[in-house]
């Protein structure tokens, strides 16, 4: 059984070598953890783009990732997992052996199992003091000091209830991700339930507070393939501190209910923050989502479009014949 989840998000690679041959062969990244390995697309501009999950298991922790072009390796690094924090997003620039460039990923690893781990609720006690500290971090008279810290942003998820069966048995395998911008952590995996109990707190660091903080609720494959069961978004202006209440799970695009028998999640959230330091971010340029969901094709929409400009040349050619 996996101990935790490492969510890897490969952006770009600068420095690569051009290809001796001149032709326009597209590097690609292969990443091995233990037994699992993910092979990326190819990219002529070298930036990817690509959110893929591997799982890790407590015998084996080096991260192994390489660069490929025409099936020759051009350069390779290992990242030790055991030295970088859980539950927190990571930016990293790694140096490529025997090459001079570098690759940059988002790395997090989540969904710890683990119930000893300081995120789980059930032993959570929460510090006075720890508090006090937060909000003289964020005062007034500190506003101008480390202007990207915006705020702290506290959530607590209880559990759900309601959700939809994805497995034959009447049942799923439900966890839960948490989305601020590009930082992304989630919860271990409760299996044949549909009232699963994650009773976990994370924290992310709020660098903008017109950000939106987007919950989703997947199901757990075999194959660790997922299926979505619900989704809610919450701007963290409308946030009121303190508040365990349930949500309702909406579908992808957040216009009506999920399926399932009235689809919720019960939750707590909790943001401090500097109004002042707010104010001056958000006076410079969001900060760019690096990975956004691929537009699918619809047919009834790509018919539609057919439908406008066929009426508009044929209006052309009736205007046409008119001044003939």
């Amino acid at each position: 059984i996996w101990s935790s989840v490492v969510t890897i998000v490969l952006v770009e690679a600068r420095g690569l070598p051009p290809d001796p041959e001149g032709s326009l062969s597209e590097p690609y990244v292969k990443f091995r953890l233990g037994n699992e390995k993910y092979k990326s697309k190819c990219s002529w501009r070298s930036r990817w783009l690509e959110q893929f999950d591997l799982h890790l298991f407590d015998e084996e922790q080096n991260l192994e990732v390489s660069v490929w072009r025409r099936n020759v390796q051009l350069g390779k690094c290992v990242i030790d997992l055991r030295s970088l924090p859980r539950e927190r997003t990571h930016g990293m620039w790694q140096t490529l052996e025997d090459l001079a460039g570098s690759i940059f990923l988002l790395l997090t690893i989540s969904g710890t199992t683990a119930s000893e781990t300081i995120t789980d609720l059930t032993n959570y006690k929460e510090d006075p003091r720890e508090r006090l500290t937060l909000e003289k971090r964020y005062h007034w008279h500190r506003c101008f000091q480390n202007l990207r810290d915006v705020g702290h942003l506290t959530v607590k998820i209880f559990g759900a209830t309601g959700l939809a069966a994805a497995d034959l048995g009447g049942k799923s395998d439900p966890f839960c991700v948490l989305e601020l911008i590009n930082a992304r952590l989630q919860t271990q995996t409760e299996y044949k339930t549909l009232s699963p109990n994650w009773n976990k707190i994370f924290t992310f660091n709020v660098k903008d507070m017109t950000s939106v903080l987007e919950v989703t609720v997947f199901d757990e494959d075999r194959d660790h393939k997922v299926e979505f069961l619900g989704k809610l978004a919450i701007p963290l202006l409308r946030i009121r501190n303190g508040e365990k209440r349930w949500y309702a799970l909406k579908d992808k695009k957040l216009f009506s209910r999920a399926k399932g028998v009235s689809p919720q999640i019960l939750m707590e959230l909790t943001v401090i923050w500097s109004p002042v330091r707010a104010a001056i971010r958000a006076l410079e340029p969001r900060e760019e989502k690096l990975v956004q969901q691929e537009a699918k094709f619809k047919r009834q929409l790509f018919l539609r479009n057919v439908s406008r400009l066929k009426e508009e040349v044929m209006y052309v050619l009736d205007c046409g014949r008119w001044i003939q």
